[in-house]
C-alpha cells in the first residue's frame, strides 16, 4: 500500500511503523515518568493544550535533561491513548523498583536457596 502511494520512495511500511511506535513509546515514557514518577509533585497535565505544565523554575532545573526538556513547549496529543495501552505495565511510586534493588533481591534469593540446599 505504501509503495502504491509513494512508488519511488522505496520505503518499507513495517520498519517505519515500528520506529514510529518505538519513538511514541519513548516520548510517552518520558512524560509519564514526569507526571507519575516518584517526585512528580510539581508537574501537571494541561488537557486543552495536551502538554506538561510546571513552573519555570522546575523547567530551568531539568533543562540539562534533554529528554524531559523537549516537552517544555511541545504538545503530545497521544498521551491519553498511549496511557491506556502502556500504563498497566508500568510500576509507579511504592511498587517501582530500581534495577539495583531487583539485582540485590535476586542475589538475596540465591543466597537463601544455597543455604537451604546445604
Amino acid at each position: 500500500m505504501l509503495e502504491n502511494i509513494l512508488p519511488h520512495a522505496m520505503l518499507k511500511a513495517k520498519p517505519n511503523l515500528e520506529l514510529r511506535i518505538r519513538t511514541l513509546k519513548m516520548d510517552w515514557t518520558i512524560i509519564y515518568d514526569m507526571l507519575c514518577g516518584k517526585e512528580n509533585n510539581s508537574f501537571g497535565w494541561d488537557e486543552h493544550r495536551q502538554m506538561v505544565v510546571v513552573e519555570d523554575a522546575v523547567w530551568n532545573y531539568i533543562s540539562s535533561h534533554k529528554a524531559a526538556s523537549q516537552f517544555r513547549h511541545r504538545s503530545f496529543s497521544y498521551y491519553d491513548q498511549l496511557t491506556s495501552i502502556y500504563a498497566k505495565d508500568r510500576a509507579t511510586r511504592n511498587d517501582a523498583q530500581t534495577t539495583a534493588y531487583i539485582v540485590e533481591e535476586i542475589d538475596a534469593e540465591d543466597i537463601d536457596v544455597s543455604i537451604t540446599q546445604s
